[in-house]
């Protein structure tokens, strides 16, 4: 049995995410054994996984820092879980061709990160997305989000153009139409190494709080798949991607046999090159992506998967994680 050593950057509140992937481990033979890459030992991870205290995203030596810790801890796998760690995952590929890191190359990784950068690669493509302005030419209602923003900070909803214009440092902003009646959607997909799309399950973010969903639902919808394996063709992903998308809901449900320009609108809103925060729902339908993510690591084959199972529901609950303050160190209560 090979002990496997996963880097999770970032993945301070992924607990069940890092039981799944020594789940998977198990399943394929292996022993899985977590790293946390953390700003505070104090995060729920420490009940699963080593927790190790490292720099900011923004930090110039956080490459060289993350590939210290991967040779002293003989790291196999690198993961990012949060948006400022994808370019530094993709950095440390560039540096570490010896540690899987299933990631975008880091110019991709950049522009995904910027709003107003990915829209421009959106539009390129010829994908559908929201109106997008200029301050100077926006039609209201508007929605302005953070260029750097996530998980929902940040954003704000105009009806009047004069406090659009007011709005501080608005050049950080994508300014784009606002849709008051939607449906929220994630796509759930793997990219082989290969470059071959293994599997996409859509599902309905129901609740959401804080930007992070709470609540959601597999669902089988052959427009989002067929627009999701469109909006992959188009970028050179690897591993893991969330896709975003919105449902117009301002139009009618069209009647059966209408043809599809009567259709609601399915709005392309982000693209997260990471593994999404709700992606366990997508998991337990039977999208085997922590086992992708393993299998190639070990250089075993991949297969497509297409028989999940729509209608499987995720909802989260809270539950704590204690410390104890013992002579000034913080030791978890597992």
């Amino acid at each position: 049995m090979k002990t496997i050593k996963i880097l999770m950057l970032g993945g301070a509140r992924r607990v069940s995410l890092a039981e799944q992937l020594i789940r998977s481990g198990k399943r394929l033979g292996h022993e899985v054994k977590l790293v946390s890459y953390e700003l505070t030992r104090e995060v729920p991870i420490a009940i699963t996984a080593k927790v190790i205290i490292g720099l900011r995203w923004s930090d110039p030596e956080v490459v060289a820092d993350i590939c210290r810790i991967c040779r002293e801890q003989e790291i196999d796998i690198i993961l990012p879980f949060v948006d400022g760690a994808i370019e530094v995952a993709a950095r440390c590929k560039e540096v570490m061709p010896e540690v899987f890191v299933p990631v975008v190359e880091p110019g991709l990784a950049s522009r995904m990160f910027d709003k107003t950068e990915a829209a421009k690669l959106f539009k390129e493509a010829g994908l559908v997305i929201p109106r997008t302005y200029t301050a100077i030419n926006a039609e209201m209602p508007a929605i302005a989000k953070p260029r750097h923003g996530s998980a929902s900070r940040g954003i704000q909803i105009f009806h009047d153009i004069d406090d659009l214009m007011h709005l501080e440092n608005l050049k950080d902003y994508l300014v784009q139409e606002y849709i008051e009646h939607n449906r929220e959607f994630t796509v759930d997909c793997y990219v082989s190494q290969e470059g071959e799309v293994l599997v996409t399950v859509p599902r309905l973010r129901i609740e959401i709080m804080g930007g992070e969903v709470t609540r959601t639902c597999t669902v089988n919808s052959e427009r989002l798949i067929e627009m999701s394996r469109k909006v992959l063709s188009n970028f050179n992903f690897r591993g893991p991607i969330t896709l975003q998308f919105l449902e117009d809901r301002s139009l009618p449900e069209p009647a059966e046999g209408e043809p599809d320009t009567y259709k609601r609108r399915f709005l392309l809103m982000e693209i997260n090159p990471r593994l999404g925060g709700g992606v366990l729902c997508s998991i337990f339908a039977g999208a085997p992506i922590t086992d992708y993510i393993i299998s190639e690591a070990l250089g075993m084959s991949v297969h497509p998967v297409d028989d999940w199972i729509p209608g499987t529901l995720m909802t989260r609950y809270q539950k704590e994680v204690i410390f104890y303050n013992n002579d000034n160190t913080f030791e978890v209560m597992k």
